[in-house]
């Protein structure tokens, strides 16, 4: 039975959201039908998305100028441009764990975690950050669960670090969420990290979870979507 062997977060909110709709995104791999711009927008958002991250990298290894949806942490960001001038600071960083948690390549990885900037604070220190140009309202609970998988990766990679900070930095609400966490803290999150992530990718069914929340922006939605799923409510 085909399965969904690897995860990241982001595709283990997508299952948890509907187990159906990630079996037609990442084993049926059916492509997501075209986007149709809001009125007035010139772009969606997930180009947005790409376009600023990609413009504040640049900034950072010195290769362009701040875009200006990034203006409100322009301190923040000419501080990190300077530790990455001090070889202090890795970009766009990809890791991978094999199921016992231990490092192993990108493409072989059963958990995949990309960050947009890894900071050696000091030998025992590192902190994260992900650049968010979404809205924090609501998504609280999820964003929080992502810093708090980012603190068990820093754990896993770097045995010697016995302190994380995770900061999220939403570019457009001016706004900032940390977690800090000792080594010990960050362990007992990796069991029930470990369980949903082999609940998922373990799975051979992928029950359809139909309700106003799950369907309400699903990709596949017979209604709104490609109508790949006959499930939608």
């Amino acid at each position: 039975m085909a399965r969904i062997r690897s995860w990241s977060f982001s595709r283990l909110m997508d299952y948890e959201q509907c187990p159906f709709m990630a079996k037609l995104k990442y084993i049926e791999k059916i492509p997501e039908p075209e986007r149709k711009l809001p009125a007035g927008k010139t772009e969606h958002a997930n180009e947005r998305g790409s376009r600023i991250h990609e413009a504040c990298e640049a900034f950072v290894r010195g290769d362009g100028s701040l875009p200006c949806e990034a203006v409100h942490f322009e301190d923040e960001f000419e501080s990190l441009q300077q530790r990455y001038k001090n070889g202090n600071v890795l970009l766009e960083d990809k890791w991978g764990f094999d199921d016992a948690w231990n490092e192993c390549s990108w493409e072989r990885a059963w958990l995949r975690i990309k960050l947009d900037a890894n900071i050696h604070v000091t030998e025992k220190h590192v902190a994260v950050v992900d650049y968010k140009t979404g809205k924090r309202f609501g998504n609280e609970i999820k964003h929080g669960e992502q810093t708090q998988l980012y603190g068990v990766g820093v754990f896993r990679r770097y045995p010697v670090v016995d302190q994380v900070t995770a900061e999220l930095w939403y570019l457009d609400a001016n706004d900032l969420a940390s977690l800090h966490m000792s080594r010990t803290v960050g362990m007992r999150l990796l069991k029930p990290f470990d369980k949903r992530a082999r609940t998922m990718t373990e799975d051979e069914t992928f029950k359809p979870n139909p309700n106003t929340y799950s369907c309400r922006y699903c990709p596949y939605h017979p209604a709104t979507g490609s109508g790949d799923c006959p499930h939608g409510v």
